[in-house]
């Protein structure tokens, strides 16, 4: 084994991405979810804590009939917020980049655009931002992302489906990467 990444052999670097692999399908999925449960302490103003508001985002998303990977992205888009909340959607996104596909990755990158079709104009930035976006292909899944799953998903009074319960989804998404190094 190389102490040093220019002495690498292609032995070296088997091992290495076979030892990635393993540790991905043992650990991926469960930082994740424990990631999720620190959100909890973030409440920043809203109605509801940023869990339960992911909670409510990915229930919703589910019983629209949601495939697996936007249900992980609806519970996962603000999952950046332990880090940077200015800054938030970018890191959901890099975090979802290897697991999901481009189109969902763009949607968590700009969903704070396209909330801000919500409160932007209470702070004198342009509402309708989103609109630059409109020939993306991606475009209609952070329209929906958005509107339907995110924008109603402050409310205490609603019943989410429990984190436990989202976990087949997210150990199904966390376990395959596209690419282990």
């Amino acid at each position: 084994m190389f102490t040093d990444m220019k002495q690498g052999k292609a032995e070296d670097w088997a091992h290495v991405a076979a030892e990635h692999g393993r540790h991905q399908k043992l650990q991926a999925a469960r930082q994740i979810m424990d990631s999720l449960r620190r959100l909890e302490t973030i409440e920043v103003g809203f109605a509801a804590n940023q869990l339960a508001h992911s909670l409510m985002a990915a229930t919703l998303a589910r019983r629209e009939g949601a495939s697996d990977e936007e249900v992980v992205a609806a519970l996962c888009h603000d999952l950046g917020k332990l880090f940077s909340i200015p800054n938030h959607g970018a890191i959901a996104a890099e975090m979802l980049k290897p697991y999901v596909r481009e189109d969902i990755y763009h949607a968590i990158y700009w969903h704070q655009e396209f909330q801000g079709r919500y409160y932007f104009a209470l702070l004198g930035k342009d509402p309708e931002g989103r609109d630059r976006f409109k020939g993306e292909s991606w475009y209609g899944f952070a329209e929906k992302l958005v509107d339907d799953w995110d924008a109603p998903a402050f409310d205490p009074g609603f019943e989410a489906d429990s984190l436990d319960s989202f976990a087949p989804e997210v150990e199904r998404i966390f376990s395959s990467p596209r690419a282990m190094i």
